[in-house]
C-alpha cells in the first residue's frame, strides 16, 4: 500500500498527542481524505470488533469520493473481499470490524446506533446539529477533513478550540503522489488570485470575494411539474472528474442536479453511468466540444450527445444566462463549486472579467447546457457584480 506521509501526522495526533479529534484542514489535493482512510484501514488490521462510520452530507457525494477511495485502498492492499461487502447497506467487514458509510441527510442513521470511530469527510458541508449528533454517538476517535473556504464556520468556533482536538494543516506539497500537471494547476492560483491561493494552495482559512454567482440556493428535490431541459457533461479522467448535471425549469427558476462527479471513467463507463442515471436515448446531452472523439464514442453507444458550440465570449455569455434565474442546486459538489467560483483579481486588486478556471467541472457542465438550451431566449450585456 502506498502510504501518504500525511498519515504520520494523523498517527502522531493519536499516539503522541492523545487527542480525541483530528482536524485535517488542507488545500486542494493535499491527500488528507486518502490519508484518513488509510489510517482507518490500518487500524482495522490492528484491531477487531470496532464500528467505523464514514459520513458526508449526501450519499452520491460520499460514493464518488471517500467510499470509492476506501475500496481502492483495500484492493491495492489485497484486503478486499466481495463476500464482506454489503452494497445494499453500504457496509464492509474487515477483520471483524464494521465499516459503515452513510449520509447525514439520513436522520435514522445520524441518530442511530453508536460507533467507535467517526470520519466526517468534507465536514464543512455539515450543519452544527449534524456534528453534535454524530459526536454524541461516537465513543472513540474522530477525524474531520475540509477545505477552509468558509471564513465563518462552526468548525472554527466549536471544534478547533477544544482541548481534545488537534488541528493539522496540509497542502498539495504533502502529497507525493500528485502528478506534476496538477501541481502546476494549483500553483497558477498564486498569480490568479491571492485569496484563492491562500485557501486552496496553502490550506489557510480565507475569505472569498468577487464570487461569480450570488443567485443560488441549496435545493433538495426537483418539483414534480418542472420541465426537463437536458443534461450537461464535462469530460474528465485521471486528474479531473467527469461531471454531469441535469437541468429543469420551473416558474422561471432553474433546478440543477448533480448526477455524476467521478474520476477514472472511460467512455464506456460514462455510457454505463448515463444508463444508471436514467438517461433515455432521446434526451439531449451537451458536452465539451474539445473532445470530439469522446462525443462520437458515446453517441455510437446509443446516446443523443452533442458538442457545445463555444464562441469567443461563451464563458461570459453562459454566466450571463445563468445569472438571470434563481438557481436551485442539488448536490454537495455542485454547491461547493458555486460557493467558490470567483473572478480573477489582478495584482492591483482589480476584478477581471474572467473567472478562475479551477474546481469548476460541474459549473462547466451547467454552462454548456445553458448555452445550448437557454441562450436564444436571452440577450444583453453582462456586468460583473463585485463583492
Amino acid at each position: 500500500m502506498r502510504f501518504n506521509p500525511n498519515l504520520v501526522h494523523i498517527d502522531n495526533t493519536f499516539k503522541v498527542d492523545r487527542k480525541r479529534i483530528a482536524i485535517l484542514q488542507g488545500g486542494s489535493r493535499s491527500g488528507k481524505t486518502y490519508s484518513a482512510l488509510q489510517w482507518i484501514v490500518r487500524t482495522c488490521v490492528e484491531h477487531t470488533g470496532l464500528t467505523y462510520s464514514i459520513v458526508r452530507k449526501t450519499l452520491p457525494a460520499l460514493k464518488a469520493s471517500s467510499m470509492r477511495d476506501f475500496f481502492d485502498i483495500l484492493k491495492e492492499a489485497e484486503l478486499y473481499s466481495e463476500a464482506n461487502h454489503n452494497k445494499t447497506e453500504n457496509t464492509y467487514l474487515l477483520n471483524d470490524n464494521l465499516i459503515e458509510f452513510f449520509s447525514v441527510d439520513d436522520a435514522s442513521k445520524i441518530r442511530g446506533r453508536k460507533r467507535d470511530i467517526l470520519f466526517a469527510n468534507e465536514a464543512n458541508e455539515l450543519e452544527l446539529e449534524d456534528w453534535r449528533q454524530l459526536l454524541l454517538r461516537t465513543t472513540g476517535k474522530v477525524i474531520i477533513d475540509y477545505n477552509p473556504s468558509d471564513f465563518e464556520h462552526w468548525i472554527y468556533e466549536q471544534v478547533i478550540p477544544r482541548e481534545d482536538a488537534k488541528l493539522l494543516i496540509t497542502t498539495y506539497k504533502d502529497n507525493p503522489h500528485l502528478p506534476e500537471s496538477l501541481k502546476k494547476e494549483i500553483e497558477q492560483l498564486e498569480s490568479a488570485d491571492p485569496e484563492y491561493w491562500k485557501i486552496f494552495g496553502l490550506g489557510q482559512r480565507g475569505q472569498l470575494k468577487g464570487l461569480v454567482f450570488n443567485n443560488f440556493t441549496e435545493g433538495y428535490q426537483v418539483p414534480q411539474d418542472a420541465t426537463f431541459i437536458g443534461y450537461g457533461l464535462d469530460w474528465g479522467f485521471s486528474n479531473d472528474p467527469t461531471a454531469i448535471v441535469s437541468f429543469y425549469k420551473y416558474n422561471q427558476e432553474l433546478y440543477i442536479r448533480e448526477e455524476l462527479y467521478e474520476r477514472g471513467l472511460t467512455n464506456q463507463d460514462v455510457a454505463d453511468k448515463l444508463r444508471n442515471i436514467g438517461v433515455e436515448r432521446r434526451d439531449e446531452i451537451f458536452a465539451d466540444s474539445a473532445e470530439p472523439k469522446s462525443i462520437e464514442e458515446v453517441y455510437r453507444l446509443g446516446y443523443n450527445i452533442k458538442p457545445t458550440a463555444k464562441g469567443k465570449d461563451s464563458i461570459i455569455n453562459s454566466i450571463d444566462i445563468l445569472r438571470r434565474y434563481k438557481l436551485n442546486l442539488i448536490g454537495s459538489n455542485l454547491l461547493r463549486e458555486f460557493r467558490t467560483y470567483k473572478w480573477k483579481i489582478d495584482k492591483a486588486g482589480h476584478t477581471l472579467n474572467e473567472p478562475i478556471d479551477f474546481n469548476n467541472h460541474l459549473i462547466d457542465a451547467t454552462r454548456y447546457l445553458a448555452l445550448m438550451k437557454l441562450q436564444e431566449k436571452n440577450s444583453g450585456k453582462y456586468t460583473i457584480m463585485r463583492a
